[in-house]
């Protein structure tokens, strides 16, 4: 890199001009001493002007021999205007330090919300901060590609994304821990998930641009809630700005995908959001006339652009008391994907699964994200602030998906085109909504030696997906002609009702009193005590009617007796709908929790240590069960989690950062119920005998911080995890040929690793790189085959294998390159993101797990500033067409009479997922 420096950077800058003088210098925090970026450098009397690069530095060039004056202004600084003396050449280096003009940050608390929009004071934070964190700043996020949390958290290191149906991100994977070892704050308070079988927040609710940084904790304080072995993501929302400021954008763009298809919706203006039981009653009988017909009325075409906007206005009044900030973001995105999935099933004593049948999937997605943001806090004095803030986020996605299904049996004939087909279209509305109102206090007692904070809080998230319908047809292939005939006789028309409501009624508690503070030294001693008690209560709804054709049109024929699905004359076969199921439910949480902790700082060594107690009482009840065995169920425990952090200062700039701490995973009430249903191409199950899994996680860190908005982190963490809750396919124990999908646990589990994270600048060109090897191992009992000896006959096997944790990728890496001219208006970033193989789902049999094979997917985007505010943005994702690819690690030989090309490399390619590039271009509005 330093070769290369060294022959590039004089082509690049020391380009001279005939007959005339140069300048150069760096501006300086005069506090921090780090590099300012944008700061604005004026020779007086000239007309020359130019701005700070990213490392602080910059040039004029072709100015006149002499007496000159230069001034340098900054926002949120004092200005700068010195006389200097410009010599024909060897003029010397100048240096200036800037005095800020407002007040620094001193300390970071969890729940603040001060600075962080910025990369510069985001790299202050990370310094500052108590325990192990990354941070992308509200600018970074800005000029990025992404448009959702989720998607920005692809760029943090040690962490990957799980994408959904469409290719954007939805789940976050910290340091090879899956989604449901982590939790999701907002301002510091946690947030309910509107997941129907999960704990985790799908992070693609949230609109990345009502952010003001987004945090990742790596570890955790007692005053943490301690349900976090992978970590914690803190959204902190915009805050009040001191002067008026407007931000606003609106964009639009469209998916490449849909210039090569069109795209296929249906009717959901119709759909009830209550079944015909919760409409009737339970002892209704429904009729074909109680189920709309808007869900079986599909549309083929091409969809309207893509449409994104956002809008903030934010000031503060009276004196800077009064902070109001009020945030909307809205965005309306058709996207998709095409996904070709292998069935397969293990036969016999083979080690590796056959191939039965293939399905090739369609998915049209139409998605409606809203979200909005207010907040008011106000001042009364130095020691007393109140702030009120309300978040509202809304999913909706309208999802059709069709599938083409080739069974490989007798009939099937690649060579002459013949073979059986089974034509499904699911058509599916999801509606998921998080709502959070938190009251927050903050004050400062008897001299600054007593601190209380507080706070209140009201949380619900909702799941509503109504009127979810499957239909199938029987179809052949005759002569390479496709053609639909008659409905699936064994596959009757599906229509469910599924619903679940979280509420969560929260208070938090947070006591700091000064032993002592030395003026003379940076000794300081502080007792922190607190907790919080949460009150969460789930109801959980399932309904679910199954309609078939009547006997007399059992044979009718698609295309010649009836044109459109429409058009078929059904009975309903469970008239009363499948009300008794265990999917109908209410639950609840109650959690106390408590900490004490002390916090020392000294000249060179800050240390915070102490322990929280965690109090869990955890219940459902079935409303309707079904013959269940354990119709009412709870867990009730207590934790004990202690924590130390430690961080030593080598120098201003440099420090070594450890930690140690113990947390817990809670299993989700949907995990524990009794239930069993059908959601993909497997049955699940509960688990009412699932434990909680309890860790102990040990952190160290080299962190450097050079420069404004530089960093090189370097550190390695070890996870050691009892009893961890992973999710295997099982054999029924009356049904053995039965398998279904369900959560245990499984021993002890080991995840451990290393990563490094380098943010550069060089003037205009910044880099900003990360990787993070990481190594885990669980042992699972699986299934295998062989022949008994004495009977002959065949029988099934325990064989204990160890592997990888699901969703633990080996390799990620992030790298971004950037370029920022601040005086011409650029930015423009290209990033490129690389998640190595992981297990994406734990089979039944031994060796037969499905693999996610690694993959790179690359990003862009790039803003022009013009005068009067404005801006220009575009942004591409997905430029590679990456897509999402599933094997098995083995071969079968029979897999060998289907005539496509699945096999490679001794692996056996599953599922194949493409999802097409998406582009848009927006106009951006800011004032302030």
């Amino acid at each position: 890199m330093n070769k290369l420096l060294q022959i590039f950077l004089p082509l690049l800058f020391c380009v001279t001009v005939a007959n005339a003088a140069k300048i150069k210098g760096h501006v300086y925090d005069k506090q921090s001493g780090e590099a300012l970026v944008g700061a604005t450098v004026l020779l007086e009397n000239t007309g020359k002007a130019t701005t700070t690069g990213l490392d602080g530095s910059f040039e004029i060039k072709g100015v006149n021999p002499g007496p000159a004056t230069i001034r340098i202004s900054y926002l949120t600084y004092k200005n700068i205007r010195k006389d200097i003396n410009i010599l024909k050449e060897d003029n010397p280096h100048l240096k200036f330090y800037m005095e800020s003009a407002s007040t620094d940050l001193n300390e970071v608390v969890v729940r603040a919300t001060a600075g962080g929009s910025n990369d510069r004071d985001a790299r202050r934070i990370e310094q500052k901060a108590t325990q192990v964190m990354n941070i992308v700043s509200g600018k970074a996020i800005e000029v990025s590609p992404d448009l959702t949390v989720a998607n920005v958290m692809q760029r943090v290191s040690g962490v990957s994304i799980e994408r959904n149906s469409n290719g954007d991100g939805q789940y976050a994977i910290l340091r090879g821990m899956d989604k449901r070892y982590n939790y999701t704050l907002v301002n510091g308070v946690k947030i309910p998930s509107p997941d129907n079988k999960y704990r985790y927040v799908p992070l693609d609710l949230f609109p990345s641009d009502l952010l003001d940084r987004l945090e990742v904790y790596k570890t955790l304080t007692p005053n943490l809630e301690g349900d976090a072995i992978g970590g914690a993501v803190n959204m902190v929302m915009k805050n009040a700005p001191q002067r008026f400021q407007v931000n606003a954008n609106l964009a639009t763009g469209y998916s490449q995908l849909f210039f090569d298809r069109n795209f296929t919706s249906f009717n959901s203006s119709s759909i009830n959001s209550k079944s015909p039981y919760e409409i009737h009653g339970r002892d209704y009988n429904a009729t074909q006339a109680d189920f709309p017909k808007g869900p079986l009325d599909y549309a083929s075409k091409k969809p309207a652009p893509n449409l994104v906007g956002s809008l903030s206005l934010g000031q503060r009044f009276f004196d800077n008391k009064l902070g109001v900030i009020l945030a909307g973001s809205y965005q309306n995105t058709y996207r998709g994907s095409n996904s070709t999935f292998y069935n397969t099933a293990v036969a016999g004593t083979d080690k590796y699964a056959v191939i039965t049948s293939k399905s090739y999937r369609e998915y049209s997605e139409q998605q409606k994200r809203l979200g909005l943001h207010g907040k008011v806090d106000y001042v009364f004095d130095k020691n007393n602030k109140l702030s009120l803030y309300n978040v509202y986020v809304n999913l909706q996605n309208q999802q059709l998906r069709d599938a083409l299904g080739t069974t490989y049996n007798g009939v099937y004939d690649p060579a002459n085109g013949n073979a059986e087909l089974t034509y499904t279209t699911r058509s599916r509305l999801t509606k998921q909504e998080i709502y959070n109102s938190t009251l927050h206090g903050d004050h400062n007692l008897f001299n600054d030696k007593f601190k209380v904070q507080w706070s209140a809080v009201y949380s619900s998230a909702r799941n509503e997906v109504p009127d979810n319908t499957t239909i199938s047809l029987n179809g052949v292939e005759q002569n390479f002609v496709d053609k639909r005939t008659t409905l699936v006789n064994s596959a009757p028309i599906q229509r469910r009702w599924e619903r679940n409501t979280d509420e969560d009624k929260a208070g938090y508690l947070d006591l700091t009193y000064n032993i002592f503070k030395n003026t003379n030294t940076a000794n300081k001693l502080d007792l922190m005590f607190g907790g919080l008690y949460r009150d969460k209560q789930r109801s959980s709804f399932f309904n679910n009617y199954t309609l078939a054709p009547v006997p007399s049109d059992i044979s009718k024929q698609y295309g010649v007796d009836f044109q459109n699905y429409t058009d078929l004359n059904l009975v309903v076969t469970n008239p009363t709908g499948a009300v008794a199921n265990p999917l109908t439910y209410d639950a609840s949480e109650k959690t106390s929790a408590g900490y004490g902790m002390l916090k020392y700082n000294a000249d060179k060594l800050e240390l915070v240590g102490g322990v929280r107690v965690e109090h869990t009482n955890q219940d459902y009840s079935l409303l309707f069960p079904a013959g269940e065995t354990r119709p009412n169920g709870s867990q009730v425990y207590t934790d004990v989690l202690p924590s130390v952090n430690a961080k030593y200062h080598l120098t201003d700039k440099a420090q070594l950062h450890a930690s140690y701490y113990k947390a817990v995973n809670r299993p989700g009430f949907y995990e524990i119920v009794p239930s069993k249903v059908v959601n993909e191409e497997y049955q699940e199950r509960g688990n009412p005998d699932l434990k909680r899994a309890l860790a102990d996680n040990y952190d160290l860190r080299y962190e450097l911080f050079p420069g404004a908005s530089e960093q090189l982190l370097v550190g390695a963490f070890y996870k050691r995890i009892k009893d961890p809750i992973e999710y295997t396919f099982q054999p029924d124990p009356t049904r053995g040929q039965d398998i279904y999908y369900t959560p245990g646990n499984f021993g002890t589990a080991k995840n451990y690793g290393a990563e490094i994270d380098y943010i550069k600048f060089f003037n205009k060109i910044g880099v900003k790189a990360n990787y993070t090897y990481t190594h885990s191992r669980i042992t699972t009992p699986k299934s295998a085959r062989r022949v008994n000896a004495t009977t002959g006959d065949l029988e099934t096997y325990l064989v204990d294998q160890t592997r990888p944790l699901y969703g633990q990728s080996a390799h990620i890496a992030n790298l971004s390159l950037l370029y920022k001219d601040t005086k011409k208006g650029w930015d423009v970033q290209i990033a490129g993101a690389y998640t190595g193989e992981r297990i994406n789902t734990v089979s039944q049999f031994l060796d037969n797990d499905l693999w996610q094979k690694g993959f790179i997917q690359m990003d862009a985007s790039a803003e022009k500033r013009f005068a009067k505010n404005f801006s220009v943005f575009v942004k591409a994702n997905n430029i590679l067409n990456t897509p999402t690819k599933l094997f098995i690690k083995g071969t079968n030989p029979a897999n060998d009479k289907i005539a496509e090309d699945i096999v490679h490399n001794g692996q056996t390619l599953i599922r194949a997922d493409y999802y097409g590039q998406s582009y848009l271009l927006g106009l951006r509005y800011k004032f302030n």
